[in-house]
C-alpha cells in the first residue's frame, strides 16, 4: 500500500543572515492537483520567475522529478547563479537523501512529483551557505510534510505564543 496518497505541505526555515533558506513544499502523485500545479508552472515562465527542474547534476534529475520555483523575484545574474547552482543541487541532494532514508518510498519515488518554493535574498552570497540551509531546510519540509507536522493541535498550542522572526 501506498505512503503517499494525498497532496502534502511542509515548510522548514533554516539558517540565518542573507542566505537563510526558507522552503515551503508540496508532495502530490502524477494525475493529481500537484502534478497540474507542477506542469502549469514548469511552462509559465514569466520576467524574474523561472521554475527549474531540480537537478544532481546536468542530465540528472531527482526522483521524485522535483520542480524549484523561487519566492523571490531574481534581478540579477548572481541571484539567478544562486537559484540554479548551489539551491537547485541543494534540493535535488536532499529529495535523494530522502529516498534513500525511507522518509520517501523508493518504490512511490516514480509516481510523486514535488513543488518547493526556494527564498534567495538579493543579498545573499555565500554558495556554500545557500547549499548547505536549503539541504537542510529541504530534508526537514519533506520529512514534515509526510510526517503530516504541524498537528492541527500543535498550531493551536502555539498561536497565542508563537515568536515569528520577521514579524
Amino acid at each position: 500500500m501506498a505512503k503517499i496518497t494525498t497532496s502534502l505541505i511542509g515548510e522548514a526555515l533554516v539558517g540565518e543572515g542573507p542566505e537563510i533558506a526558507h522552503i515551503d513544499i508540496v508532495v502530490g502523485t502524477k494525475g493529481s492537483p500537484v502534478e497540474t500545479a507542477f506542469m502549469n508552472a514548469l511552462s509559465s515562465p514569466s520576467q524574474g520567475h523561472t521554475p527549474l527542474l531540480a537537478v544532481l547534476e546536468p542530465n540528472v534529475i531527482p526522483k521524485p522529478a522535483t520542480l524549484l520555483v523561487n519566492k523571490v523575484t531574481i534581478k540579477n545574474a548572481n541571484q539567478a547563479i544562486l537559484m540554479f547552482g548551489p539551491a537547485q543541487a541543494s534540493v535535488a541532494k536532499a529529495v535523494m537523501d530522502s529516498v534513500a532514508e525511507g522518509v520517501i518510498p523508493k518504490e512511490e519515488a516514480e509516481n510523486l512529483l514535488i513543488i518547493v518554493s526556494v527564498f534567495i535574498e538579493w543579498d545573499a552570497i555565500d554558495k556554500e551557505k545557500i547549499y548547505e540551509y536549503n539541504y537542510e531546510a529541504t530534508k526537514l519540509a519533506l520529512k514534515r510534510a509526510v510526517e503530516g507536522t504541524t498537528t492541527v493541535d500543535e498550531a493551536l498550542a502555539k498561536k497565542d505564543c508563537a515568536e515569528h522572526p520577521f514579524a
